[in-house]
């Protein structure tokens, strides 16, 4: 798939690419942050497709949806949002943050598993520690929800779907994080909830070779393979 595109806002709440024309006021740290998700390539096994950014929870912000697929066939899907506020914010304790959403549907049984909240955090967590990222002050919640049919929809079986929303504070190194690093993590976090297996790498910048690691971490904990989302 070609190299990942988005939009970002700034503070006219308007949205933009960042091929030039856009407020000569963007910091250049969130300017080379959405460069490099901009330039990301995805793990072999995700579709990246852009989606409007919100306008609301920072001065800047730039927001990349994507799915992890098996053939035609949509296992997991997601929303990563990056935000910036220069001026920094005392819950990021930082001035990046990034913001997920991840959501799969699961088998019943998969889904009765008591510890499946706790494995389903680990899963975030491994991924970016298995890439050897830094991040303070992470925090989210993973949530099951089940739907059993009557009437008319009596015939469709039961169905659970596992979601986790999440946010941290990517470590900020000379002009900014590491936005593809953290990408790619998040790419292996999707795919692990879709019960793919463990990918050669995750996305780099184009024309590089990258510098993470390109597997899971041995701790993560692995479910077995579950249907896709079936939601709007």
């Amino acid at each position: 798939m070609a190299a990942a595109q988005g939009q970002f806002s700034d503070h006219s709440n308007g949205t933009g690419g960042t091929d030039g024309g856009e407020d000569d006021c963007v910091p250049s740290a969130f300017r080379s942050a959405v460069d490099a998700l901009r330039t990301a390539r995805p793990r072999p096994g995700v579709e990246i497709d852009p989606t409007p950014p919100p306008k609301r929870l920072a001065p800047y912000a730039y927001a990349l949806e994507a799915a992890a697929v098996d053939g035609d066939d949509d296992l997991a899907d997601g929303r990563l949002i990056l935000l910036h506020d220069p001026a920094g914010h005392d819950a990021w304790q930082g001035t990046f943050r990034l913001v997920t959403l991840v959501r799969a549907e699961l088998e019943p049984e998969m889904a009765a598993d008591p510890l499946l909240p706790e494995v389903c955090w680990s899963w975030l967590t491994g991924a970016l520690e298995a890439r050897g990222l830094s991040y303070e002050e992470a925090s989210g919640t993973v949530t099951r929800a089940g739907s059993h049919y009557f009437g008319g929809l009596a015939e469709r079986r039961p169905a659970t779907q596992i979601e986790i929303r999440a946010s941290w504070t990517p470590r900020e190194s000379l002009g900014g994080p590491d936005a593809a690093a953290h990408l790619g993590a998040w790419c292996d976090l999707l795919c692990q909830v879709a019960g793919l297996p463990p990918g050669a790498g995750g996305p780099q910048n184009a024309g590089t070779t990258g510098s993470t690691g390109d597997t899971m971490g041995a701790g993560v904990v692995s479910l077995p393979q579950r249907r896709g989302p079936q939601v709007s």
